[in-house]
């Protein structure tokens, strides 16, 4: 629990001062401003002075004769080992460090962090920070962080990493659009991180929606198990930085931390049922729609317009969304024709016309409101010569207090409609300016519907002969190799129960000849080196061999060609194997482990198209049945899975147990960095699916975590 930090009974601030130009006094001026002094103890402290702000002052928290919670330090960083040192020995719980030049600042700064880890392990203190712009509580109330207004009280929680967008995100509050219930800048993460504050938040009744900027998540699994837990709770939204190559290395320069994988991040959030949002924009727009409306139970929406090219726009971004039109009942258009003017349309959209008053409004948001097949609307208004616009704002939010149905509006324009829109944020209706922003905070939480309805998650378990694997991967590893190819990636495959070609390892090209004549003709000879993983690129591949003398002459010229081009291989034969008819599907299954989350695994086209299509998706292991069925829709290409063109449908069941078995591998060895099989043959329902090709690589220790 982390109540020390947003319900304190006392806090002090070290590097309190009373100069205006110091972050010291900042912290300060808000922790009084925002009303805690009323309602507990701030220390000040600082060697110099014996008052500030009315307050008296200590030269250090152990000069407190009082019991402290909290301290918040603001302090040039050589000075902060030494204060939090004394924060231990004050017993003092939590500490934000505000103070910058750790992590971020370089090696020296890692070293400095690295102490106060270390100090803070020693004396059992949380920290919050370092390099952090600090925290806040508006239902405490507590302001302990240097931002220059206290944003209003609200539902909506918001945890950033970076200092500076934190700002941004509270002047945006403060003016007037979004309440806050807590807030808390992560900085360097050097203890406090997202996955502690979804445990203190989820339960959090002042909070309905919890917001995150994150830049990188180094406890990734943690943060995966703890946010499926807390997004059954309340909307998990987040808005993830550094997706691209160039993001990616801004990321590690600003905060010096690890970006993980575009894939990974996606497959995450996901699985953890947290909503991502694009752009800031989005961030705010689904925050405001999850934290003042009620859910959505549905996908079909009705929309109320005063004008027919914006109702038109509505519906386009409604279908775009993956959401429908409510088809309203015979009656409610029946009720609606009676009243509305005759050039009105009483269908979805529902348009009351350019010259359209509040009480037509009024009359057609009661009759679409009440309608059964309507789950939520768009109210779209459009500042035309006759309309009303503070009177259906007014409108608007008393049926919205009346109805258990979710109103969200588009008040078009700016200057006529700034009165109407002040109305509806004051009555916690979210505005948006466009319609299809608005269809895209409905299109979320009609995606926090389907994550509420998920079933829960049942990991099957198969049995594998594990020992088998370890030998093999401790004899790799005494003889210093950590890649293993086809010839002996295949027992491990076999050992987990996936289906392989029959195949024999040949030392001469008599032996090969009569492996052919026992799997029988035709077959398929590979070269087998622990050297040669790619063994298409020297020739190493030959398919469709028909009778000895073309395998005799085949397993010659691909031992040649691989002593040729590669002289330091070991060779130790060919792969004489049973040959797959072609005309199937070939998919691919394959393993990434991720610094973050640990291991990636990979569905998608195989052969060829893996490299030129790249269609593929991802799970981060371990996942559920359910999971890896819904990965193979997921690819664009899964028309060719149910059959295309008269072709009949692949072993989608095979695919599924493929991914299942692989997945619970890479859990049973961590150091499994990567896998490919590629590729998985499949055949028709009931049939199966077999391994053709596959390799593995490993970590240079026996275990690396996931």
């Amino acid at each position: 629990m982390l109540s020390f930090f947003f319900n304190p009974k006392s806090v002090a601030v070290i590097g309190a001062s009373s100069n205006p130009e110091k972050l010291g006094f900042a912290v300060l001026r808000n922790l009084i401003e925002s009303g805690y002094s009323k309602i507990g103890k701030v220390y000040p402290i600082n060697p110099k002075d014996t008052e500030i702000a009315g307050l008296t002052a200590y030269k250090s928290v152990t000069e407190v004769p009082e019991p402290i919670d909290m301290a918040v330090i603001v302090i040039p960083y050589p000075y902060v080992p030494d204060a939090l040192r004394t924060c231990g020995e004050k017993g003092i719980k939590g500490v934000v460090i505000i103070s910058a030049g750790f992590r971020e600042a370089g090696r020296e700064g890692v070293e400095r962090e690295r102490e106060v880890i270390r100090i803070a392990k020693e004396y059992n203190i949380r920290i919050i920070g370092p390099n952090v712009l600090g925290i806040l509580d508006t239902f405490t109330p507590i302001n302990a962080s240097f931002a220059a207004d206290s944003p209003p009280q609200g539902p909506i929680a918001i945890t950033s990493q970076s200092g500076a967008l934190g700002t941004a995100i509270l002047d945006w509050a403060s003016a007037g659009s979004m309440g806050l219930s807590k807030f808390v800048s992560l900085g360097n993460k050097a203890d406090v991180n997202e996955v502690d504050l979804l445990k203190e938040w989820g339960n959090d009744e002042n909070t309905n929606v919890i917001l995150m900027y994150i830049e990188e998540l180094s406890a990734g699994q943690e943060f995966l198990n703890e946010a499926k837990k807390v997004s059954k709770i309340k909307p998990v939204v987040a808005i993830k930085s550094g997706v691209t190559q160039s993001g990616a290395r801004a990321v590690s320069s600003h905060t010096g931390s690890l970006a993980g994988s575009e894939q990974a991040y996606h497959a995450a959030f996901q699985q953890a049922g947290v909503i991502r949002a694009d752009s800031m924009e989005e961030l705010f727009d689904m925050a405001i729609a999850f934290g003042y409306q009620p859910e959505l139970k549905g996908k079909n929406i009705a929309i109320i317009t005063n004008a027919g090219g914006p109702g038109i726009l509505a519906t386009d971004a409604l279908e775009r969304a993956g959401l429908s039109l409510a088809r309203f009942e015979n009656a409610t258009i029946q009720t609606l024709e009676q009243t509305l003017p005759d050039a009105a349309s009483a269908a979805n959209p529902v348009d009351v016309l350019g010259d359209a008053f509040a009480d037509r409004y009024k009359f057609a948001l009661d009759t679409v409101a009440k309608d059964p097949n309507v789950d939520g609307l768009i109210v779209v208004l459009t500042p035309q010569a006759m309309t009303e616009i503070p009177e259906t704002a007014l409108a608007v939010t008393e049926k919205a207090k009346e109805i258990d149905k979710p109103i969200l509006t588009c008040f078009m324009g700016d200057k006529r409609v700034s009165e109407g829109i002040k109305i509806l944020t004051e009555n916690n209706i979210p505005n948006y300016p466009f319609p299809n922003r608005a269809a895209h905070a409905f299109k979320a939480m009609a995606e926090y519907q389907e994550i509420l309805n998920r079933p829960e998650q049942v990991f099957e378990n198969f049995e594998a002969d594990k020992q088998t694997v370890r030998n093999l991967f401790d004899k790799v590893r005494g003889e210093g190799r950590y890649s293993i190819g086809d010839s002996e990636a295949r027992d491990v495959l076999t050992a987990y129960g996936l289906r392989i070609p029959q195949s024999e390892l040949a030392e001469t090209p008599a032996d090969a000849v009569e492996m052919a004549n026992k799997i029988g003709y035709p077959i398929v000879l590979k070269i087998a080196s622990p050297d040669i993983l790619h063994k298409t690129d020297v020739g190493g591949v030959k398919v469709g061999i028909q009778n000895d003398e073309q395998l005799r002459d085949a397993y010659e010229l691909m031992v040649y060609r691989a002593r040729r081009y590669l002289p330091e291989a070991r060779i130790w034969g060919c792969l004489v194997q049973e040959m797959i008819p072609s005309g199937n599907l070939e998919v691919l299954v394959g393993v990434n482990r991720d610094p973050q989350f640990g291991p990636l695994v990979t569905f998608g086209l195989g052969g060829i198209y893996v490299e030129t299509l790249k269609d593929v998706t991802f799970r981060i292991a371990p996942f559920s049945k359910l999971e890896a069925e819904t990965m193979l829709d997921e690819i664009r290409s899964k028309a060719l899975l149910n059959g295309v063109r008269g072709a009949p449908p692949v072993d989608k069941a095979a695919i599924v147990d493929t991914l299942l078995r692989i997945g619970q591998l890479v859990q049973d060895f961590p150091e499994i960095l990567e896998l490919d099989i590629n590729p998985l043959t499949t055949f028709t329902k009931g049939q199966g699916a077999i391994a053709i090709d596959m390799r593995l690589v490993l970590a240079k220790e026996p275990e690396i975590g996931g």
